[in-house]
């Protein structure tokens, strides 16, 4: 399968630019039967757009969108708490004090798109973490495990060093 890094970047940047439509888009060129395999991921989008058109004030398009796209998970009860939460949005005049307001935050947008971008990767048989990624990840984790340690501590960690050696 030919991975298209530019549509990535796409995706990715629709999905923090609140354009989920767009990005659902280009996902299905990318990879065409990854929203129907994974179904969370599908979830997860288009609730970000029923979100989207909430904050924008447009609740009778935002329950059109739901009964449309959004309704078929609700006979699946791992979607009914979340939907729950999602529709709970409505019922406030700036959602962005609703007790749900972090699913109108750029952070769950960011979870949304690093799940995409690891599901698309993973896909397109991609490794999902760089050699840096993990090479820091693990290093992140030794060093966390030495400072438990009792004078073990040593010097802070430098990536200039690390690379340097």
């Amino acid at each position: 399968m030919c991975f298209d890094f530019p549509f990535m970047l796409g995706i990715i940047k629709f999905i923090l630019e609140d354009n989920t439509l767009k990005a659902i888009e280009l996902t299905k060129e990318v990879a065409p039967d990854l929203l129907e395999e994974n179904t969370d991921l599908h979830f997860d989008l288009l609730s970000l757009h029923f979100v989207k058109l909430v904050c924008s004030g447009q609740c009778g398009e935002a329950l059109r969108f739901a009964q449309e796209n959004l309704s078929p998970y609700g006979s699946v009860q791992k979607y009914v708490v979340k939907l729950e939460e999602f529709l709970a949005l409505l019922a406030y005049d700036e959602p962005e004090k609703s007790p749900s307001f972090h699913l109108i935050s750029l952070d769950y947008r960011q979870d949304i798109a690093d799940k995409i971008n690891r599901a698309i990767l993973a896909h397109t048989k991609q490794p999902s973490y760089s050699s840096l990624e993990r090479l820091i990840q693990q290093m992140t984790v030794v060093k966390q495990h030495l400072s438990q340690e009792p004078n073990k501590d040593g010097p802070p960690f430098s990536l200039k060093d690390f690379i340097d050696c």
